[in-house]
């Protein structure tokens, strides 16, 4: 059986923001992949590892592969996320089991040289539903002009028995992001930027 039904790249370049010309145009990329639920049909599965340890690791590595092509490289890559929609027979937990696994996305966080956790979103929906992917810079989790979203959708999936995962990158920050950085906000609230909670 064919694991991946389809592909899907999304490459979105900004040009031009707020009516201000980009100084540094902002390139998105969004890779997608398709499959059917390795658990759909099967009732309440109770222990989901190994599916999680056959169809990871092939995802992280097809979609990591997709990025890079699409980037030109790991070092190319500055802001970075996961994302993975369910089809409506399947569980929150389907989805979140296949993206919330080292054997999924330590393909793309040693890939692109990674030292942030990867942000996600993990939800059920139907065919055509939004696939929203958050980023955040890969080095440095403080950086908000690297908090970005892309949104996507596609119109035959996720069918009621499918997953939608997908790897966000961004190459490049928001076109004139002016809201300073979360280290700004620490030091005027007087809270010590190694332990921004205060516990």
């Amino acid at each position: 059986m064919t694991l991946i039904r389809k592909t899907h790249l999304q490459i979105e370049t900004t040009l031009v923001e707020g009516g201000r010309a980009a100084e540094r145009p902002l390139k998105l990329i969004a890779a997608a992949a398709v499959i059917k639920n390795p658990w759909a049909g099967r009732g309440f599965v109770q222990d989901l590892r190994p599916e999680i340890w056959a169809v990871a690791p092939i995802l992280g590595e097809t979609l990591t592969a997709m990025i890079l092509d699409a980037a030109g490289g790991g070092d190319k890559v500055e802001g970075y996320g996961k994302a993975a929609v369910v089809g409506l027979d399947g569980e929150v937990e389907h989805a979140s089991a296949l993206i919330h696994t080292l054997r999924f996305g330590n393909h793309y966080r040693t890939a692109v040289g990674a030292k942030t956790y990867l942000a996600f979103t993990n939800t059920r929906g139907p065919a055509n539903c939004p696939i929203m992917i958050p980023l955040m810079d890969k080095n440095d989790e403080g950086r908000r002009s690297h908090y970005l979203t892309i949104q996507f959708a596609l119109p035959d999936a996720p069918a009621a028995d499918e997953i939608v995962v997908a790897l966000g990158a961004s190459i490049g920050g928001r076109p004139h992001h002016r809201i300073g950085d979360r280290y700004q906000d620490l030091k005027d609230l007087g809270h010590d930027v190694k332990n921004p909670a205060g516990v």
